[in-house]
């Protein structure tokens, strides 16, 4: 019997040596950020004029309009801006953290980068928020799995939903019409009450979106984003994250609880937060056995 490979996990990637190619020196990178910043040429942020040359102040390569003699640095109003390590590391750094299906530790990245734990933190961190950020104006349409998350590591006293110490989340993943995953939303929420899954669901979701989610109460009010709303009684336990409505809302979760047993600054703690895929329950992980 011959098993099918799976065409999303073998699908061909950046190779460590074709991305050195590309991106294995500082001017290389630099080129690229230019690239990217003015896809039509050079364009100077005060006067607008094309006209420019470069001008080296140090280990700095500015941009000097021939205009107005504004200088700019490529990095400006970028993550890169006040940080003093090469671009170079910035690229790596990127290329090892969106390319690692199970995540990478912050200790892991700066082994790799040649920088302390507590920089590649800070990178890995940064560039999260830019992602973040990218990802907030996004709203989905067409099929969408909904389910709600705690982050939180396990404490004394109440368990389960409102237990002190735990972050709600809702994750939203849009699917294509044949069933495949196409783009993700996490986004944490102050609880899950109408209001805060309304407030979500205005936000996230067009009136066009076929939202899937379980009969959990609050998830009624997605419909005030004007979209259509089937509601699937799953039951508990771990059963429940075999629904087959909800594939890759929950495949997204168990992802994530890998992708989030990070330690939430410099290595002086032993445990670090984990998110459960079954929603409700949060563990406390030994971060030496995770590094």
């Amino acid at each position: 019997m011959t098993i099918a490979r799976n065409k999303v996990q073998f699908q061909k990637g950046l190779s460590e040596a074709e991305f050195d190619e590309l991106y294995g020196t500082e001017e290389r990178c630099h080129a690229e950020l230019a690239r990217l910043r003015w896809p039509d040429g050079f364009e100077c942020p005060d006067c607008g004029s094309p006209g420019h040359c470069m001008v080296k102040r140090g280990v700095r390569l500015l941009f000097q309009c021939n205009a107005c003699r504004k200088q700019t640095s490529v990095k400006a109003g970028t993550i890169f801006a006040s940080s003093k390590l090469p671009l170079r590391l910035w690229f790596k750094a990127m290329h090892l953290v969106t390319q690692s299906k199970k995540g990478i530790s912050s200790i892991e990245l700066g082994r790799r980068l040649g920088v302390t734990q507590t920089t590649a933190w800070t990178m890995k961190h940064k560039l999260a928020q830019v992602m973040i950020e990218r990802n907030g104006a996004k709203r989905f349409n067409g099929n969408v799995q909904m389910d709600d998350a705690y982050i939180g590591g396990e404490r004394s006293g109440k368990r389960g939903r409102g237990a002190p110490g735990k972050t709600p989340f809702v994750v939203a993943v849009a699917t294509t019409e044949d069933g495949k995953p196409d783009q993700i939303i996490l986004r944490r929420v102050i609880g899950f009450r109408k209001v805060a899954i309304g407030k979500f669901a205005s936000t996230a979701l067009t009136g066009d979106a076929n939202v899937v989610t379980d009969a959990l109460a609050c998830f009624t009010a997605v419909t005030t984003a004007g979209c259509t709303h089937t509601q699937i009684q799953t039951g508990g336990g771990a059963q429940a994250a075999k629904t087959p409505a909800f594939k890759w809302v929950n495949t997204v979760l168990e992802t994530s609880s890998r992708l989030w047993s990070e330690p939430t600054g410099p290595c002086t703690q032993n445990t670090c937060r984990d998110i459960s895929p079954n929603s409700n329950i949060g563990s406390t992980v030994d971060t030496a056995s995770k590094q």
